[in-house]
């Protein structure tokens, strides 16, 4: 009896090598040593290594009951293996239980069989003769059979269990799994065919010779045919029969089929079938032609029969990985031959795409809600995830790249990143993550040799698993490894497997798909471009080469030339991507994010070929085109973020010529931004116009400063000058192309009159000077200021407003509705707003005043408007136009805004709705006004976008109008639409207009 001190000593050492059951082992440990003559301490040398290594006691100590010569035998050859083994296998320990004698075999072979081993002992199992057939057909052939499988699957599980890296070694792993099923088929068949010829269901069912003469493909399916198959895994299998010409002639077809259909049952039941010996596994022969009701053999002819008439795209993505693993090999590769073109053009099928992404989902959705968290197969994140994302780029890009038709999951994403298919760090995430899960996966099936993909819920089950796998060194690390990489692949496979690339590819009319120089130049000619040979110089010029930057141009190229053609000038977007992509260079994000973005390379390609004004800017900006990817890049900058960046640009930088270069820089950026979200329609338009106002207040805040700094001395800082928006950019209701019109006004404070004067003079002309942009013009308009163009360029504030007593004019009190400041002295500001609402508030307006603002706009109809242009088409001046709108609403301001505060605002739109609310508008009228002024506010900036400048004419070419349509989502060829909503808005708008204005 071993001391109480002894014994807690021995205990504490137990558990130091990872036993739980402490008292249990104890004993077991006892036991075992007196039934092996083994002493303990040599017993647990190798313990601590196994994954529970209480079972793995356990399961010797049941064996050494039975046989205590074969468990001593195989721990004096080979501990370590065996207590890795058990350990991490109470399905191996049930089979040693059986077949004690089996141990003997355990680490006799420390490498993995190759698949000409394996079906050699499979065969020898069964003792195949040279005509196929095994020397018997009765039960026992079938434990045989299924005794040295497992005795294969052993070695197989020891090599894998030793291995230091089991993630390393997983695809050699799998493929030898996928290897071992298919010698198990070969040799079941070959029990089949005795069986069949009398061998075991009854003699004579066939004769032996016709059995003979019948031949069985065995195609392999799924992860068997990729070789990358599981421990424990329905073999998914498809059977072609047939026979030579002569056999078929003398049998007939049916009596063919019907042979090859006796020996495909008698094959499945040899594997699966409930014998003395436990299934291996299921054989699912459901992938076939019709599923379950299907024949479950048929002829070659048959199969392709059936592909070519009646099969669903789903079926063709099983046949990816088909392979012939058993039986006649001939036949198999025939079959595979003969389908392998089907399934490689079965993503030009309509609606490929979405039916593949939409079975995916229904997968998830078919998993019990309890089970989701721990799928590790086909839940969100999962084994599942990584297939499907593979499949579809492999089957959408392979019709026109053979080089990534391959079979096996890791092979092919090898392929897609050689070919430029898929990035290097996703491929890598995705390599990498897949084995952690298959390796996950091997172990939980090691576990009790059943099939299974569900991650263990209770704490011992995760240690031992964690302790398997090798992959973490607790329970709790195993699941947080899994949490991390189901996030991780959940993921990539959302922006891969759902990204539009995929289904524009699978949508190209057949032949498009590559960009052979046959035939390519009347190609580009019937997608709509009119120079063909300028465009092939361009693609060419993006994808020549060996580089990657050209493999993946030349994946991207073929449905981006279709996305180019859908747009307005496919010429010139793509003569812009070209030089964009010249600008990037070898910037690795670029072209990875074309192609992976869940919409970027087709937002990209709508900019380019319906907007000059874009593509021009984009070329000076090629970094802007990373903002297509993020939505939150294109929406519009806060004033305070601009403000902030303007201001830190001038600490920067010392000089005014530097400065002013930079503000420049950071408005065009910022027009970008704004005209990419138009197009793309991430703004309104209120937002979009409201934008553009603040572009233009931060730039010329921003050049103020610079040009203070410069202009200024120190002993004349006193001087208060601002700047006062006028027109549309008062009322913040800029478009594309608008000019800023302006006032200047100054306050002395202090300093001699003409000293401050002439400084302002320099203020101005410093400010018009330094905002002047050749790319991007940037007009600051004072000819609203009092006198027009004949009165001073800036003025004092007392000059404004003596002239404003003494010699305003009508006009003039009009203009100033719109008035409000945007830089310079924010006191001065205040002074000059409530001087200019003295001027349009009155509290009574003069009848004359009102006549003369009516004779002014009618002469403006009739002299302004340029020589020869349609008046209808006049988005300004033209009748229903915006000048209409804006002359009504300002003429209410003055004679209502003192009696109605809510009149008293520069914004045109908010100033009808408050006209409207107040009854001074009726509702139609309104309505009727509000869509004629926002809609030859859109037509003007479509314009401006569409041709890269100003107009405020409706063109009359029905290219441009179908263009300026498209950017107001119209559909295409909507150019006689466009034409039509807008004289139909502008007759309505008229109508009221003279109805309230001159009536």
């Amino acid at each position: 009896m071993v001391a109480p001190e002894r014994a807690s000593t021995s205990l504490t050492a137990l558990a130091r090598l990872g036993f739980a059951e402490l008292s249990r082992a104890d004993a077991g440990l006892d036991e075992l040593a007196e039934l092996v003559g083994i002493p303990r301490d040599e017993l647990v040398a190798d313990a601590a290594r196994a994954a529970d290594p209480d079972e793995a006691l356990a399961a010797l100590v049941r064996v050494a009951r039975r046989d205590a010569g074969a468990v001593g035998a195989a721990l004096r050859r080979a501990s370590l293996p065996l207590w890795l083994l058990l350990g991490a296998s109470t399905g191996f320990a049930d089979f040693y239980l059986r077949h004690p004698t089996e141990l003997a075999d355990v680490a006799a072979h420390p490498t993995l069989p190759d698949a000409d081993e394996l079906r050699a002992a499979m065969l020898d199992a069964v003792a195949v003769d040279d005509d196929g057939f095994a020397a018997s057909g009765d039960e026992a052939a079938w434990v045989a059979l299924r005794v040295r499988y497992r005795r294969l699957l052993a070695r197989i599980a020891v090599v894998d269990l030793c291995a230091p890296d089991p993630v390393a070694v997983l695809a050699d792993v799998a493929a030898a799994l996928a290897d071992a099923a298919g010698a198990a088929l070969e040799a079941s068949l070959a029990v089949a065919r005795a069986r069949v010829a009398g061998g075991g269901i009854g003699a004579g069912l066939f004769p032996r010779a016709q059995v003979a003469a019948t031949s069985l493909a065995i195609i392999g399916m799924g992860k068997t045919g990729a070789r990358e198959l599981n421990y424990v895994s329905d073999v998914d299998v498809i059977f072609v029969g047939g026979a030579d010409e002569r056999t078929t002639d003398e049998l007939g077809e049916s009596r063919v089929i019907d042979i090859a259909t006796r020996l495909a049952v008698q094959t499945m039941r040899g594997i699966s079938g409930a014998e003395v010996e436990p299934p291996l596994w299921e054989v699912d022969a459901n992938l076939r032609p019709e599923g379950k009701q299907g024949a479950l053999v048929r002829s070659l002819e048959s199969h392709l029969s059936y592909y070519d008439r009646w099969a669903k795209g789903w079926e063709f993505q099983a046949l990816l990985k088909a392979r012939p693993i058993a039986g006649d090999t001939a036949l198999g590769e025939a079959y595979v031959a003969a389908v392998q073109p089907k399934v490689w053009t079965s993503a030009a099928r309509e609606n490929f795409v979405d039916n593949v992404q939409r079975m995916r989902e229904r997968v998830t959705e078919h998993i019990p809600a309890a089970e989701v968290a721990y799928q590790l197969k086909l839940g969100p994140g999962g084994i599942r995830d990584i297939e499907f994302t593979v499949q579809l780029l492999q089957l959408v890009h392979g019709l026109a790249d053979d080089r990534i038709r391959q079979r096996g999951t890791l092979p092919a994403l090898d392929a897609l990143v050689a070919e430029g298919y898929i990035g290097r760090a996703e491929a890598g995430t995705f390599a990498h993550d897949y084995r952690v899960l298959r390796v996950l996966e091997h172990r939980l099936q090691l576990r009790d040799l059943r099939r299974t993909h569900l991650m263990p819920e209770g704490e011992q089950a995760r240690r031992a698993l964690a302790r398997a796998s090798r992959l973490a060194d607790t329970a709790g690390g195993v699941w947080d490894l899994w949490e991390s990489i189901k996030r991780e692949v959940r993921e990539i496979h959302v922006r891969l497997f759902y990204r539009p690339l995929l289904s524009a590819v699978a949508a190209l009319p057949a032949g498009e798909q590559t960009l052979s120089a046959e035939h390519a130049r009347d190609r580009l000619a019937a997608i709509g471009f009119r120079d063909p040979a300028g465009a092939l110089r361009h693609m060419a010029a993006v994808t020549s080469g060996l580089s990657r930057k050209a493999t993946i141009q030349r994946a991207l190229m073929p449905v981006m030339l279709h996305w180019f053609a859908d747009g307005v000038d496919p010429d010139y977007a793509l003569l812009a991507y070209r030089r964009i992509s010249e600008r990037l260079g070898d910037t690795p994000w670029f072209l990875r994010m074309l192609r992976d973005s869940s919409g970027a390379a087709e937002r990209l390609t709508r900019a380019l070929s319906g907007s000059r004004y874009i593509g021009e800017l984009m070329e000076w900006i090629p970094e802007s085109v990373a903002w297509l990817d993020d939505s939150a890049q294109l929406r519009p900058r806060t004033g305070i973020a601009l403000q902030e960046e303007a201001r830190a640009i001038q600490a920067r930088h010392d000089t005014i010529d530097d400065a002013s270069r930079a503000v420049r820089a950071l408005r065009r950026r910022e027009l970008l931004r704004l005209a990419l979200a138009s197009v793309i329609g991430t703004v309104t338009i209120e937002e979009l116009a409201h934008g553009l106002t603040v572009v233009s207040e931060v730039t010329i805040q921003a050049t103020l400063r610079a040009v203070r700094r410069d202009v200024v001395p120190p002993e004349d800082a006193a001087l208060d000058f601002s700047v006062i928006a006028m027109g549309r950019f008062g009322g913040a209701e800029l478009g594309f192309g608008s000019d800023a019109d302006v006032l200047y006004v100054y306050d002395p404070n202090g300093i001699d009159p003409q000293r401050a004067h002439e400084l302002s003079m320099k203020l101005v002309a410093g400010l018009r000077t330094h905002s002047e942009d050749h790319r991007v013009p940037f007009e600051l308009d004072a000819d609203l200021r009092p006198e027009g163009r004949n009165g001073p360029l800036v003025r004092s504030i007392e000059a404004y407003a003596e002239y404003y007593r003494r010699w305003s004019v009508s006009w003039e009190a009009q203009a100033l509705l719109r008035a409000r400041g945007v830089a310079g002295s924010v006191k001065l500001i205040r002074r000059f707003t409530a001087l200019a609402d003295e001027v349009r508030y009155p509290v009574r307006i003069d009848p004359q005043d009102l006549r003369e603002i009516k004779r002014i706009k009618a002469r403006v109809e009739n002299e302004r408007l340029p020589q020869g242009v349609d008046r209808s088409r006049h988005l300004k001046l033209g009748p229903g136009g915006l000048s209409d709108v804006e002359w009504l609403v300002q003429t209410l301001q003055l004679e209502h805004a003192h009696a109605v505060p809510e009149l008293r605002t520069t914004s045109t739109t908010s100033a009808l709705a408050a006209a409207r609310a107040e009854g001074l508008l009726p509702e139609s009228a309104a309505e009727h006004l509000a869509a004629s002024w926002r809609l030859a506010s859109r037509l003007r900036s479509a314009n401006t976008l569409l041709s890269g400048q100003t107009s405020d004419v409706l063109p009359t070419d029905r290219g441009r109008l179908d263009g300026i349509g498209r950017l107001l989502e119209y559909a295409p060829r909507s150019a006689t639409a466009v034409e039509e909503d807008w004289l139909r808005a502008a007759r309505r708008a008229r109508r009221d207009f003279e109805k309230l204005f001159y009536g």
